[in-house]
């Protein structure tokens, strides 16, 4: 099971070819993990107010498959891959919205943080129960 979130294509994510340039596609998976865990319950400046950590992007691995064009409709999910103290990865895909074809997929390493020091630290258990309970 994976959270799921549209996302529509617009003039400014495409390269001179028309296409969706690469570097976007990571845009998509930060929108869609972010709305996840606003779905979750935890807005992300609620969240460092609260807990005074942050999630930061540690690694990042994209596979692009098919290109995305102007007005395309595509789905962006999100799924735990691994779940550590400190980290995990989640695994996402871009898919066709009409089509449901594999247009891109990834896997992003997410690390959290101290938000003042940028110093690892544990994932607060309400986060990562909520995040594993929803996967």
């Amino acid at each position: 099971m994976s959270f799921s979130f549209p996302i529509r294509v617009y003039w400014e994510d495409t390269d001179a070819g028309g296409i969706v340039f690469y570097a976007n596609y990571l845009k998509y998976f930060e929108r869609a993990r972010t709305e996840w865990l606003r779905a979750l319950g935890f807005n992300q400046s609620r969240l460092r107010d609260e807990t005074g950590g942050i999630f930061v992007v540690s690694e990042t691995a994209v596979r692009y498959l098919r290109p995305a064009r102007l007005d395309d409709e595509l789905i962006i999910t999100a799924r735990i891959e691994s779940a550590g103290k400190a980290s995990l990865v989640v695994a996402q895909q871009a898919l066709g919205r009409s089509s449901g074809q594999l247009m891109a997929e990834g896997s992003i390493r997410l690390g959290w943080v101290e938000a003042a020091t940028l110093q690892p630290a544990r994932i607060p258990s309400i986060v990562i129960e909520s995040l594993l309970d929803k996967t």
